[in-house]
């Protein structure tokens, strides 16, 4: 049997800041993959470099940019300021919608304008009703409805008035007003850092800090003893003082024998295609959002026009729920229909398809309802007593971002750092 004093499950952004920044270097991370990063990777393909998603960095905390710039070797890291659009009616117009109501077709303007001013009760019950009671029914089902379903999978009443936290474009009815005369669409991530060897370079520089003797990749811990403070993994059995997990929070659960109600626990999936052709497409804009429903994607992103790049090179996503089955044959036949649909929205023009390559994020958004907040809030203290804590975006079941997750797991290494 191997003991180590922390025993870090998942081998990510989360897991490896919490190593990286821990005094004690008795620590061992465990990774089921058999490469590190999680859902930050990278993959280079015939002269393109794409992302598992569009992971662009949007750092509040200089501090935490300037110390893993530093840790790069020398790569190259774009900062740019953000253009995102809107495919709607023919035309892109500038994100948020709820903001430029002023640049759709002139009656469709009135009727968002006119709803948005209608005498309506304030209702916080859930994600949909507050999107209803704060802009109006012609603004939510012109875009905030349509595309946040394709985007989630569920119905969004389901879903926690505060589902998408500080990450949710509000504004109110003066500041949409006053917007008609001069825009404003600032917003968290109005400027974004891109290093031009894709995200996995923020992965590179974390791992700069962290003992490569004690990452341990392709090992599953598959159960976790709280009384006995033991680990089995596939291969070995591990004793432990403490975990610091970034696994999905249902899956802690599992692993360590606490009973819950799987029901409380939503999730959707996204499908994801990276795509090179042959000739450059449309310039300037970084990514768009399509509401339409005939579409299958909800977001399409450029990452020739953060590279400054000479050929088309996009990511395209698509969401579905939980139980959708997407094996080999529905990748070629969704794929067929991307190109269909990226056809039809203007976005391919006569260039030809070189190179692809897809992945599943399996979470990818999850659900986060009145139910899995009070839930996850009562078994990460039944954990922590433990000594085990769950951290992250699917270690915490929210909605965070990647900078989020440093943040979280740096305060962690802290607390230890300061107890000794």
């Amino acid at each position: 049997m191997e003991k180590t004093r922390f025993l870090v499950i998942g081998a990510g952004v989360t897991g490896l800041s919490f190593a990286a920044h821990l005094a004690d270097k008795d620590y061992l991370v465990c990774e089921a993959e058999d490469e590190p990063g999680g859902y930050c990777r990278s993959v280079r393909r015939d002269g393109f470099t794409w992302d598992y998603s569009g992971h662009f960095f949007h750092f509040r905390h200089k501090d935490i940019e300037t110390w893993l710039v530093s840790r790069m070797q020398g790569e190259r890291v774009r900062t740019v300021v953000k253009d995102s659009r809107i495919h709607y009616a023919g035309r892109l117009i500038d994100f948020p919608f709820q903001k430029n109501i002023h640049q759709l077709p002139f009656d469709e303007f009135l009727e968002c304008l006119v709803d948005l001013f209608a005498e309506r009760p304030e209702d916080l019950s859930n994600f949909k009703a507050m999107l209803l009671s704060r802009f109006g029914r012609g603004t939510c089902e012109k875009f905030l409805f349509p595309y946040n379903e394709k985007l989630y999978a569920t119905d969004l009443a389901t879903l926690d008035v505060d589902a998408m936290g500080r990450f949710f474009p509000h504004a109110n009815p003066v500041e949409i007003v006053r917007g008609f005369r001069r825009t404003d669409n600032s917003s968290y991530n109005s400027t974004f850092t891109y290093p031009e060897g894709g995200a996995f370079q923020y992965i590179r520089a974390l791992l700069s800090a962290v003992d490569g003797a004690r990452v341990s990749l392709g090992e599953r811990v598959i159960s976790l003893d709280l009384e006995r403070k033991l680990a089995r993994t596939e291969r070995r059995e591990i004793a432990f003082e403490h975990v610091v997990s970034s696994a999905p929070f249902p899956k802690l659960l599992e692993l360590s024998g606490t009973r819950f109600d799987p029901a409380i626990y939503s999730w959707n999936k996204v499908l994801i295609y990276n795509l090179g052709f042959d000739a450059k497409g449309l310039s300037g804009v970084h990514w768009i959002y399509y509401p339409d429903r005939e579409l299958c994607f909800y977001r399409v992103g450029f990452y020739d026009n953060i590279f400054d790049s000479d050929r088309m090179s996009l990511y395209v996503e698509l969401g579905f729920p939980s139980n959708a089955e997407l094996g080999p044959e529905q990748i070629e036949v969704m794929r067929e229909r991307v190109l269909a649909d990226l056809a039809r929205a203007g976005v391919i023009q006569g260039q030809r398809l070189v190179a692809w390559h897809h992945v599943v994020l399996d979470p990818a958004y999850v659900h986060i309802t009145q139910r899995s907040l009070a839930d996850v809030a009562a078994h990460k203290k039944r954990l922590a007593a433990h000594g085990v804590h769950s951290l992250g975006r699917y270690g915490s079941w929210t909605y965070c971002s990647i900078e989020d997750n440093i943040v979280e797991a740096r305060e962690l290494a802290a607390a230890f750092n300061a107890s000794g």
